[in-house]
This record gives structure tokens, sequence and C-alpha cells, in this order.
């Protein structure tokens, strides 16, 4: 899939306020908001179009808007977020993607967490974790099969979101914690699996045949140069901080 757009927002003051469970310490402002511009180039260097939100007052984790929507070429999914302190983000997103998707909003019981859904090769994965439940998985499967897609859904049994431990790195290429290593479900795709050390480099994100990874994992960084695509690496030190990576920070369609 090509991408051409990217809508982000910039980190809150009261960031240090999100949900987390690292034991990193609190982010540093200053830095965080280097970081986030250095990400906004990164998408642009890649080819994209960058819309960037103003900080959602009250909402501190809400520059993760990747969790907030699920975006195909056909449709925007606005998500129920499965942690209650963020479902209030959902009303600002849905406006922002309206001018460029028809909207659909999962429904309570269900819930939905962006972070857990995986478009790749025409395929696309969702993972039922803490925050993406039964109902709301279901009901994503079903607008999604409406528009011709098809779903697995896949147990995620570590990790926050299914794409902490897996993610697309080309077109029949997976990067994938230890903990999927020839997983069933994944059986289609070609597998490169990360060293138990470097399991946060798991969060890397293809972009229009670039690769954008955190900085700081050399082996993942050698495993990556293998498939001779660009790759730029970006210093997530602070999102880490909140439990946040890479492709949590935007919806790119």
């Amino acid at each position: 899939m090509i991408f051409t757009h990217a809508i982000a927002r910039r980190p809150g003051p009261d960031m240090a306020a999100g949900i987390t469970t690292a034991d990193l310490g609190a982010p540093d402002a200053e830095k965080t908001q280097a970081q986030f511009d250095a990400y906004i180039d990164a998408l642009k260097r890649c080819g994209l179009s960058v819309s960037v939100l103003e900080p959602l007052a009250g909402h501190p984790d809400a520059h993760f808007v990747e969790d907030t929507a699920v975006v195909t070429p056909d449709i925007a999914v606005i998500t129920n977020p499965g942690a209650d302190s963020r479902k209030g983000e959902v009303t600002s997103i849905a406006s922002a993607l309206s001018r460029w998707r028809e909207t659909v909003t999962i429904q309570p019981p269900g819930t939905v967490d962006g972070g857990d859904v995986l478009m790749v090769a025409g395929h696309i994965f969702i993972g039922l974790s803490d925050r993406t439940n039964q109902h709301g998985a279901d009901q994503l499967s079903d607008i999604l099969a409406g528009h011709g897609d098809t779903v697995t859904q896949v147990p995620v049994a570590a990790g926050l979101h299914f794409k902490s431990s897996v993610n697309a790195v080309a077109a029949d290429t997976l990067l994938t914690t230890p903990a999927f290593t020839g997983h069933h479900a994944l059986a289609n795709f070609h597998q490169i699996v990360l060293s138990p050390q470097e399991e946060y480099a798991g969060n890397t994100l293809l972009i229009n045949d670039h690769l954008i990874m955190p900085a700081g994992f050399p082996d993942t960084r050698k495993k990556l140069d293998e498939l001779d695509k660009p790759i730029i690496e970006l210093d997530t030190s602070e999102f880490r901080k909140m439990d946040g990576g890479l492709t949590c920070l935007s919806l790119r369609f």
C-alpha cells in the first residue's frame, strides 16, 4: 500500500500523566518535542504530507493517535479504545479523518486499539489483547470484510499491542518477537526474529518502501539492512517511557 498522508498529534504538557507500565522515569518535555519533530520530518522524507493536530487538553496519551482509528483505502474505523481514559480522544480524530474517508465507529461493549491492527500484503491482522476485546475485533472484522478485506484474529499473549510484537518490514516479511516465531497465523510470511534483548525494536514502521526504526538496536539494524531498503533511525526514548513507539505516533493512509 502506498501512503500519501499522515495525521499526528503534538504531545501536550501533561504527557507524563499518561498510562505507562514502563519503569524508565518521566519523559523530558523538551526532548519529547524534539523527538516528535524528528518523527514528523522522517514521515515527510518517506513522501507523506503530514497534518499535525494540536495537543488535546485533558488527554495525556492523545499523541498516540494510532490507537484511535483504523484507516484502510476504503474507510476509517473510529475505535473505542480499551483504556477508559482514552475514549474521549476519538471525537477529534473522527473529525480530522472525515475529510479523507467515510467513518464508522466501534460500538460498546466492543473495544479496539489501532495498535492491535496490522495491514500487510492486502491482509489485516487484529490482535486480541487487554485493549482489543472479542466484541470489538468481531465488529472490526465485519466492517473490513464488508469492504472486501480478509482478516485474521490473533491472541496477544504478551505485550501491550499486537504491533508491540509483529510489524511488516516488506510486503512478504514480518519483524517479530521470539514469542511469535513460527506462529501459524503468520505462516504465509517470511519472519525476521528479534533477539530477546532488542524486542522494543520490533515496533518498526514501513512506509513506502522505507523503514523507520528506533535507534540503538544494532542487531536489528543488521538484520533489516539485508532487506536493502532505506532505513531511518530515530531516538524514541521519551515515548518509550510511556509505552509508546513509532507506529503509535501517526495514522498513515
